[in-house]
C-alpha cells in the first residue's frame, strides 16, 4: 500500500505544477493516466460503477465526482482533483483543492480551513480511538470558520478494495463507531462548503454540486493506523508519521 499511495502522492504533486489559467481537466486526466500505466498501476476509478476518467476534476461549486471535460481553467477557480490507483492488488487514493491563479479571500480561507480539518482528524488517529473522533474533529474546525460539512459523502477503509469499511462521516458526536486497531487503513476526506452542506447530483449522474451554488473544497489521505501514530501513506515524498498535532516534519504547524 505503500507504494501505491506514493504513486498517488507524486502524481498529485505533478498535477499541481500543471494546474493555470488555460488549462482543461481533461488535460490533467490524460497526464494522471499517462503516469499511473506508466507505473504499471491501474487508474482505481476508470470504470468504476461506469466512471468514465482517471481523475474526480471537480471545479468551483462542484463537490466531489466532477467528470473531466475541454473546459478550460480561468483565474479565480479552485480545482479539486481526487485520484486512485491500484498497484498489485492495492489501492492508493488521495485528493487535493488547488487554487488557479490567484483566488478570492474566501475561496483562499475555505482551501485553508479544509486541509486544516483534515490535518485535525489525523491527529485522532490512534489505536483505541473511536472512528466518530475523527469526524467531531473535522466538524468542530470547519464550523468554528463559519463553514459547512458535507454530509452526503464520506471517508472509508481502503486496502484490497477501493472502499472497505469503516465508513468515517466528516460530522457527529465524538466517542462512537468501531474502535481503531493497528493495521488498519482509512482514508480520510473532508468535504466542505463555503455556504450551506446541501448538495444535489448533477444529471450526468457523477457530479455532486452545491445546492446554493457557492465553492465547495475536498481533501484527502491515506493513512494507516500504527502503534507510533498515523502513518500517512499519501504525504509527498513518502509515507511518514504525523506527529500530535497530525502534521510531519516538512509541514508547517503554524498553519492551523
Amino acid at each position: 500500500m505503500k507504494v501505491a499511495n506514493a504513486l498517488v502522492a507524486g502524481i498529485l504533486a505533478e498535477l499541481r505544477e500543471v494546474v493555470k489559467p488555460g488549462v482543461t481537466t481533461a488535460d490533467l486526466d490524460a497526464l494522471a493516466e499517462s503516469r499511473v500505466r506508466a507505473a504499471q498501476a491501474e487508474p482505481a476509478f476508470k470504470g468504476y460503477h461506469g466512471y468514465p476518467a482517471t481523475i474526480c476534476a471537480s471545479v468551483n461549486e462542484e463537490v466531489v465526482h466532477g467528470i473531466p471535460s475541454r473546459r478550460e481553467l480561468v483565474e479565480g477557480d479552485i480545482l479539486a482533483i481526487d485520484l486512485g490507483v491500484v498497484l498489485d492488488g492495492y489501492y492508493g487514493d488521495a485528493a487535493v483543492t488547488l487554487p488557479v491563479g490567484r483566488v478570492s479571500e474566501q475561496a483562499a480561507a475555505l482551501l485553508r480551513v479544509t486541509e486544516e480539518s483534515l490535518h485535525k482528524a489525523i491527529a485522532k488517529v490512534r489505536v483505541g480511538a473511536r472512528i466518530s473522533d475523527l469526524g467531531a474533529a473535522v466538524q468542530a474546525h470547519v464550523e468554528a470558520h463559519g463553514f459547512s460539512v458535507v454530509r452526503e459523502f464520506v471517508g472509508h477503509g481502503i486496502g484490497q478494495k477501493l472502499h472497505e469499511e469503516p465508513q468515517i462521516p466528516n460530522y457527529g458526536p465524538a466517542g462512537r463507531g468501531p474502535r481503531l486497531a493497528e493495521g488498519m487503513v482509512l482514508a480520510i476526506e473532508p468535504m466542505v462548503n463555503l455556504g450551506k452542506a446541501p448538495v444535489r447530483v448533477l444529471s450526468d449522474g457523477w457530479t455532486a454540486v452545491t445546492k446554493d451554488g457557492q465553492l465547495s473544497a475536498h481533501f484527502e489521505h491515506t493513512v494507516a493506523v500504527t502503534a507510533d501514530g498515523p502513518l500517512v501513506m499519501t504525504a509527498p515524498g513518502g509515507a511518514v508519521v504525523a506527529g500530535p498535532d497530525g502534521y510531519w516534519p516538512s509541514l508547517q504547524p503554524a498553519r492551523m
